[in-house]
């Protein structure tokens, strides 16, 4: 069950987030009474069903495929379903995968990085135990599959394989924190994961509050508006920006974008 708190100060902000032991996957929001939910549900929405699911995932999928050769520079073509769904979050197709990030930190500038600071919302972060919630999932993979001959020790080195052949075919119901064997650039910078449910007929909040899961940490920190430029400050001072998270001209572009807004808005206030 997910524990919410309350942050007002940015020092509470800084220990809260301190506190997060190793182990652990975040996410920023830029509005905190937003859900979990991947892109596909968004686009779905009231449609969702395993079926819908799967016609519409397969429908993109074999859209991207077909015309990946033409239109790819980096002559890296995936090789397993993991890492075509990984290619397609990364051009902003909708995908079942929701981003997660090792860093706090990462999460933090992710949920400032599209916010709004004259509609004053609270924007959150959510910390999951990725340990905890790997290793109730991989044991329920093993007590319900004979063949699964893994263990949590190959665990990373395997997980195409285990993606494609137990999580994506045999629709668990589970919760699967998974990053494909070869990473891009913009994954790896920003220490990214993918979390997702591993049944097509459950959704994201769902799985997380599976019976499964009850004893795993699970957390949504809110955090007050007002702390809107202190938090960029903040992040400022370590560097944290589109242009070291994208490492590309979107990112500086980004990043620009962004410090226009603080910029503008801090005007606004003192006039």
């Amino acid at each position: 069950m997910m524990l919410c708190h309350n942050i007002d100060n940015l020092n509470d902000l800084i220990v809260r987030l301190d506190c997060f032991g190793n182990g652990y996957i975040y996410r920023g929001q830029a509005d905190s009474e937003w859900k979990l939910q991947s892109a596909l549900e968004r686009a779905i929405s009231l449609s969702w069903s395993h079926e819908n699911v799967k016609k519409f995932e397969d429908f993109s999928l074999n859209q991207f495929k077909s015309k990946f050769s033409i239109y790819d520079r980096e002559n890296t073509r995936p090789a397993s379903k993991l890492s075509w769904l990984s290619a397609m979050q990364h051009y902003g197709i909708p995908t079942r995968l929701l981003d997660f990030t090792a860093s706090p930190y990462v999460a933090l500038y992710f949920a400032l990085e599209n916010y709004n600071p004259y509609l004053k919302k609270d924007i959150s972060v959510f910390a999951i135990n990725y340990d905890q919630f790997r290793q109730k999932s991989f044991e329920y993979i093993k007590k319900n599959n004979n063949d699964f001959n893994f263990s949590i020790d190959n665990l990373l080195e395997n997980q195409d394989q285990i993606f494609d052949k137990f999580v994506d075919l045999r629709s668990h119901n589970i919760v699967w924190i998974t990053e494909p064997e070869i990473l891009n650039v913009r994954l790896d910078r920003q220490a990214g994961s993918f979390l997702m449910s591993g049944n097509r007929d459950l959704r994201i909040e769902d799985a997380l509050n599976l019976e499964l899961y009850k004893n795993c940490s699970f957390e949504k920190l809110i955090i007050s508006h007002s702390l809107y430029r202190e938090i960029f400050a903040l992040l400022r001072k370590m560097n944290l920006n589109s242009k070291s998270l994208y490492g590309d001209l979107d990112g500086l572009a980004r990043s620009i974008r962004m410090e226009m807004q603080v910029y503008a808005y801090s005007s606004s206030i003192k006039e």
